[in-house]
């Protein structure tokens, strides 16, 4: 009988991972970053084991270091993931996403008739939940919740 080999992903030699994503917020994490349209290698597993969380989706970009928008955009949706920086196929940086008590330009407010869906004007939310997420638009003072937070 033929001995298995466990086959595992290979390593990266710079760029991101973006570890212990929630699986049912892969999908999510991939749209809001733009993932789908970037020329870079991207190597992603979802409903992977994990022991601390039961199941849990990972990310590897090669030769993408991501901005603090980004790591907003991820807070939105994956609270407890951890980003890893990777170079020379080393973790140089490693950090829980965090999301700050006040985001803008990343969020479209729920409200149609909110200044920033009808003129050319910035979103400002102040974060009133993180767990789960509830923005407080700063102009129509509506809450967004979870659920129904789309990025710009």
């Amino acid at each position: 009988m033929k001995e298995r080999k466990e086959k595992r992903v290979s390593a990266i030699k710079n760029g991101t991972v973006i570890d212990h994503i929630p699986s049912n917020s892969m999908f999510k994490v991939i749209s809001m970053l733009n993932l789908d349209q970037i020329e870079y290698p991207i190597t992603f597993g979802t409903n992977l084991k994990s022991n601390k969380d039961g199941t849990k989706g990972i990310i590897k970009i090669s030769d993408i270091h991501l901005d603090s928008d980004d790591l907003n955009k991820i807070a939105l949706v994956a609270p407890k993931a951890v980003l890893n920086v990777i170079k020379d196929y080393e973790v140089t940086e490693k950090q829980v996403v965090d999301l700050p008590d006040k985001i803008s330009g990343i969020v479209k407010c729920v409200n149609p008739k909110c200044i920033t869906n009808v003129e050319n004007v910035k979103t400002k939310f102040n974060v009133v939940s993180k767990k789960p997420v509830h923005l407080h638009c700063h102009y129509c003072e509506k809450i967004t919740t979870q659920d129904l937070i789309q990025t710009l």
